[in-house]
């Protein structure tokens, strides 16, 4: 049976691929969710920050919904030609 390494809470160490594992806790304070893409960057010596990485399509898709009729941009489009 494998023993849990002993470490002070909310500490986490770098592995040999450079990864690292957020500890619950800051996760949490955080707001962050599983699967969530992040953006790291540094912030000074020993210091990461990490961010969410914001998809611009994702906030503005579908917020012109209804805005027009259901034949207009069809009118719109035929114009073109």
């Amino acid at each position: 049976m494998s023993t849990v390494k002993k470490r002070p809470k909310g500490t986490t160490r770098v592995s040999s691929k450079n990864q690292v594992t957020i500890p619950v806790e800051a996760m949490q304070a955080a707001g962050l969710k599983v699967g969530e893409r992040l953006v790291a960057s540094a912030d000074g010596p020993g210091r990461v920050v990490f961010q969410r990485d914001i998809d611009v399509l994702d906030q503005f898709a579908g917020v012109l919904t209804g805005v027009y009729a259901a034949d207009e941009l069809e009118d719109l489009r035929s114009e073109w030609d």
